[in-house]
């Protein structure tokens, strides 16, 4: 979204063009905007209208219902937490006993709604004019909550009562910001990720900082302070995020923990110790696990394993094995029937004798792109089937599965 188009949306006409627009994925578009044209509405009021539609549409998977009446940016929708994610941080403040927080690179403002909707008293700040301009709209229904536009290592942080920072992991300026490039050395984050630290780390009143820092679940290990209590959190499956956790909004027994939002409820696994523990290797059973990404991103597989009486089939792999079937949250799992040499020729002849004509591959450690490996196998049978790709010592295996 470029500014002129938050000001035609802003319009009264805007306004009320944006709430008839019934868009779905099945809208055909073409014939929408020749609608909207013939009514008199200008062109650019009718690309920005369509624009927030699609993005409202989009955005109904983080948001629900709220998401009808918010506006978005791209990168900002991308980069936003899912409202049920976000209340949990709002959880996490409660629970440390405050009753106010500053949301530092507050983007369109989702943390903040579920600040705000907690009854706690949310300042939000963003760099970008119009992301903040955005923010603004989004917590218009919220009295506790206001929204500025400023550089947040300006400002004196030592007037909140918490923080809460998501450093932009985008770039903000330039030709690249159209583009939404994304940033992955925390060096280039903005704020700079030390600085952040250093704020959540500082003593200041006597007494540790409220603090947490959203960062992308890919963030290294080596990258987190002794000082923090980190989670990673997967919501059905999509591992979203890694969040850092100071002063009274840490846990004091964890050290790292997964979380899972599921239709079950939420589920979760914590260590008291950042060190890793690696789980028994063994060889492959009867059945085969893949653990939930938050699981393998907190390199709590060990201690999963163990908990289940499961076993590695090899070091640095993320794949669990038994010969008991399971029912795991944290698991998705297969029953192995064969267990091959990884030979392109003998597969393709094995997979046409068992008639397969579909196969889900899946790899790790295994140095494959399974599209092309389908193209290859020439499938044409009328079975199903799935196909793990991986690596047992220092050979490459095929496990052909059938999902539980």
């Amino acid at each position: 979204m470029e500014r002129q188009d938050f000001v035609e949306l802003m319009t009264p006409a805007g306004q009320q063009l944006l709430q008839s627009v019934d868009y779905q994925s099945k809208t055909d578009v073409v014939k929408l905007v020749s609608q909207l044209r013939a009514q008199g509405h200008s062109p650019a009021l009718v690309a920005a209208v369509l624009t927030q539609a699609k993005l409202r549409h989009r955005a109904q998977a983080k948001f629900g219902e709220f998401a009808d009446r918010m506006l978005f940016t791209e990168a900002g929708l991308e980069q936003a937490s899912r409202l049920v994610v976000a209340a949990l941080h709002a959880g996490r403040f409660r629970n440390a006993g405050v009753s106010s927080v500053a949301d530092l690179g507050c983007g369109i403002g989702s943390e903040s709604l579920a600040f705000a909707a907690a009854d706690l008293a949310v300042t939000a700040f963003d760099i970008d004019e119009l992301t903040a301009a955005v923010a603004t709209y989004n917590l218009l229904p919220f009295d506790n909550a206001a929204v500025e536009q400023a550089d947040v290592t300006s400002l004196d942080l030592g007037r909140f009562e918490a923080l809460f920072f998501d450093p932009a992991r985008r770039e903000l300026k330039g030709a690249a910001r159209a583009k939404a490039v994304r940033k992955f050395d925390p060096a280039e984050f903005s704020p700079n990720f030390n600085w952040v630290v250093e704020q959540c780390i500082d003593d200041w009143r006597g007494k540790p900082r409220v603090a947490g820092i959203k960062l992308g679940p890919g963030h290294p290990h080596d990258g987190i302070p002794e000082q923090a209590e980190a989670q990673w959190v997967s919501v059905g499956g999509d591992l979203v995020e890694l969040t850092l956790w100071f002063g009274a909004a840490a846990r004091p027994t964890v050290k790292r923990s997964a979380l899972l939002i599921s239709a079950t409820g939420r589920h979760e696994l914590n260590a008291e110790s950042a060190e890793t523990e690696h789980a028994p290797v063994a060889n492959i059973g009867d059945f085969i696990y893949e653990p939930d990404n938050a699981v393998v991103r907190s390199h709590l597989i060990g201690q999963l394993a163990e908990e289940l009486g499961l076993t590695a089939i090899s070091q640095g792999i993320a794949y669990l094995s038994g010969n008991s079937q399971l029912d795991s949250p944290w698991l998705k799992g297969y029953r192995v029937l064969e267990n091959h040499a990884f030979d392109r020729k003998k597969l393709r002849a094995r997979l046409r004798e068992a008639n397969i004509g579909v196969l889900e591959i899946k790899k790790r450690g295994a140095d494959i792109v399974p599209e092309q490996l389908r193209k290859e196998l020439a499938l044409q049978g009328s079975e199903s089937a799935t196909m793990i790709v991986t690596r047992i010592g220092d050979a490459h295996r095929a496990l052909i599965c059938q999902p539980l």
